[in-house]
């Protein structure tokens, strides 16, 4: 699995979906530049950063912010979020929010 995982992870690109309610919101401004600097490092670009979305189907999850991020592939998406840079960046998102990121294959296997 561990090098066919990685032949499959660097041919497609990915995607982080994000869920985001702070808690207390003092660690944002300290967070979008630099944080935005370690994505691209990384070949990552944001798709969208909004408070406004809708949930229309399912058991209610609400977020303050949801964020879609485009990687080059999985790997890169990891890559960032084990980056060291990245790590003092998402302990004070950790501290300061609830949120949950799923890094999501950009196929579509039932094709």
């Amino acid at each position: 699995v561990g090098s066919e995982m990685c032949i499959r992870d660097r041919s497609m690109t990915a995607y982080s979906v994000l869920a985001v309610t702070p808690t207390d919101d003092s660690w944002i401004p300290g967070y979008i530049e630099p944080v935005g600097k370690i994505i691209a490092k990384h070949g990552g670009k944001y798709i969208a950063r909004t408070t406004n979305h809708e949930q229309v189907e399912g058991e209610d999850q609400p977020a303050a912010l949801r964020v879609i991020l485009e990687w080059p592939d999985a790997q890169a998406a990891r890559d960032f979020v084990n980056d060291p840079d990245y790590a003092p960046y998402l302990e004070a998102r950790h501290k300061g929010s609830t949120s949950v990121h799923f890094i999501i294959d950009g196929k579509d296997e039932l094709a």
